[in-house]
């Protein structure tokens, strides 16, 4: 089968690899849609932190958001999930160790990320090889488009419940991005009031467009009393930004990722009793996600800006970017060229 690899840094080519094979308490999937992000384009440019500390390693075979249709099954899967359309969870723990008993498997020492890290070929191919034990189950009131955005939307949503508001309260959003814009639809669909803050000017244009009046740059951000905060940027004074601007007493949630170190004055942090909450993967957030997006309370839809073939992400990642106003590019691994 064909699938997109990534042999060493900034390097993407479309390949035949072996197809997948549905080993013990595996399934096959054949691929619908996957979501290109962030963490992809850091892992093509060997920036990311895994590649120095050994747990991934080229070549790479990417893709963690997706959805697709079951088509096989190995020993010791339940009969019942042949032909359901789903997605999966990012984070496979290791299951035996402290971690994984506990309920906190996407933060396992031992774990595999699909398409990222531990060697798990990822979901940019036309089929892929899963464990059943990770897969979530898709109603047919979600399409593939929607489907290859719930990963990203659990993530947004871990974020939202990790701040604790109530409805009528103020949210600032740091970031007009994939995460940042889930992260308003979610707070938007509790009763939240939302903010946003974009990096340039050039971006307010597309979250206005999707109902939120209130983007600011930071020259025009009002001074207002933030009863919680995002970061959903890739800045690097963001992270104390949010901290000089949160009330005190109430939560910042961080889930971007800086290019470099960020600083946090934890000074600040303590004289203004502030919690600070690190979110990585969408886990627990997968379920909720599934269940905003089959009742209509959020649609993720009009962030994909494209879809496009396997052949043309690989132009994508070099930077041909297809015209479209939202910050997601979708791969159909059917289409052809």
């Amino acid at each position: 089968m064909r699938a997109l690899v990534f042999t060493g840094p900034g390097r993407a080519e479309v390949l035949d690899v072996p197809a997948p094979v549905a080993g013990d308490g595996h399934v096959v999937i054949d691929v619908e849609r996957v979501g290109v992000c962030g963490t992809d384009l850091e892992l093509l440019g060997g920036d990311m932190s895994y590649f120095r500390t050994g747990v991934s390693a080229y070549p790479l075979r990417p893709g963690h958001e997706w959805c697709g249709v079951v088509t096989a099954l190995g020993p010791g899967v339940d009969e019942s999930w042949l032909g359901r359309r789903v997605t999966g969870d990012t984070m496979i723990g290791c299951g035996t160790c402290r971690r994984c008993l506990a309920g906190r498997h996407h933060v396992c020492e031992f774990r595999s990320e699909l398409g990222i890290r531990g060697g798990m070929p990822g979901a940019l191919a036309a089929q892929l090889a899963f464990p059943a034990a990770y897969l979530h189950a898709l109603p047919p009131s979600i399409d593939p488009a929607a489907g290859a955005m719930v990963e990203p939307g659990g993530n947004a949503l871990r974020c939202v419940s990790a701040l604790e508001l109530t409805a009528g309260e103020r949210l600032l959003v740091l970031g007009t991005g994939t995460i940042g814009l889930l992260v308003a639809m979610f707070a938007r669909a509790r009763g939240i009031s939302v903010h946003l803050l974009a990096e340039k000017a050039d971006f307010v244009t597309l979250p206005r467009s999707l109902g939120f009046p209130d983007v600011w740059t930071r020259d025009t951000l009002p001074s207002l009393p933030w009863d919680g905060i995002v970061d959903a940027s890739t800045g690097q004074d963001i992270p104390a930004l949010a901290l000089e601007l949160i009330e005190p007493g109430r939560r910042v949630v961080y889930i971007g990722l800086a290019h470099e170190p960020s600083r946090v004055d934890t000074r600040e942090l303590v004289l203004k009793d502030v919690t600070a909450v690190g979110i990585l993967g969408a886990s627990a957030g997968l379920p909720g996600a599934i269940s905003a997006y089959a009742d209509g309370s959020v649609d993720p839809r009009n962030l994909i800006a494209a879809t496009v073939s396997l052949d043309g992400i690989v132009d994508v990642l070099a930077g041909r970017r297809p015209p479209g106003s939202g910050p997601k590019v979708h791969v159909d691994p059917s289409l052809e060229g």
